[in-house]
């Protein structure tokens, strides 16, 4: 019984080395900073705009959008909206809703084209707003229509083409489907690179260009910790295990590049190990 209790009281002070409370993987996808799905991890700016439930959301005013994938060096993250009409499935018009600091921070880039289809003739995009429709690689109405299955259906109930819209975030950003006056969207992803290239080979998505907060976050992570902020107050801090924070770096940053940590890290626990056993021997 006394061994026991002695041990219980040697464990109770040794340090606890790489733990940390923030998820670092979603299924198949790395979640990285300034990304967290744990609250308090990553940068504040994108608290609670990712969802892991098996798989990897993304989440905004308007919905639950799959995350395909997330680009850490070109800074990008594909999404997919469960509800969009693509070339093989129609489906009820839906409205892509960002929040205001969404559409600032993680908007969607420039090279993703939102094809606005089956419009009335007196939509406002076909009149008052027309310049915000554009040229989407020589591709038109016609062929998007003629090409895809699931579009089909409006070139037949009129037995003619109706207006479409190629178009950019900014003009669903600040337009409902309702008040654009076109039933349903579809849209599609590196658009730069599909000249000549159908419809069927289109890939069907919406992607995101975020930006890196500057909190100093480097220093935190070669120090062996996660960047993080405080849940109050937004705070970056440094998370180096379950049981410590700081607000700079881990307490063993002092040995500079994170090759120097891990050594201190082992050093410290081979210590720590010989301690107990000492202890151990001692006791018996």
């Amino acid at each position: 019984m006394q061994l026991f209790v002695a041990l219980a009281f040697i464990f109770q002070f040794l340090p606890v080395f790489g733990v940390t409370p923030c998820r670092t993987l979603c299924g198949s996808i790395a979640i990285k900073y300034p990304f967290g799905v744990d609250d308090g991890c990553g940068a504040p700016q994108y608290r609670q705009m990712l969802n892991c439930t098996n798989d990897l959301f993304f989440v905004t005013p308007s919905g639950r959008y799959k995350v395909q994938s997330i680009d850490y060096e070109k800074k990008t993250m594909v999404v997919y909206d469960p509800a969009m009409s693509t070339c093989a499935i129609l489906q009820p018009h839906h409205d892509f809703v960002m929040s205001d600091i969404q559409s600032v921070i993680i908007p969607p880039t420039s090279d993703t084209v939102f094809a606005l289809l089956n419009c009335s003739i007196d939509s406002p995009v076909l009149n008052h707003y027309k310049n915000l429709c554009f040229d989407f690689a020589g591709h038109s109405c016609d062929e998007l229509y003629g090409a895809c299955n699931a579009f089909r259906i409006f070139h037949s109930l009129t037995n003619s083409s109706p207006p479409c819209c190629f178009t950019g975030y900014d003009t669903v950003k600040y337009m409902s489907m309702n008040i654009l006056d076109c039933t349903h969207y579809t849209s599609v992803i590196n658009t730069d690179s599909l000249s000549g290239i159908g419809p069927l080979d289109w890939v069907y998505g919406i992607k995101l260009s975020y930006s890196v907060p500057d909190t100093g976050c480097e220093r935190c992570t070669r120090s062996g910790g996660t960047c993080g902020y405080d849940t109050e107050t937004g705070v970056m801090m440094c998370l180096c295990s379950t049981s410590s924070n700081s607000t700079r770096e881990c307490a063993a940053g002092s040995m500079g590049d994170i090759g120097g940590v891990e050594k201190l890290s082992l050093w410290t626990n081979f210590h720590a190990f010989a301690f107990v056993l000492g202890a151990f021997i001692y006791l018996m």
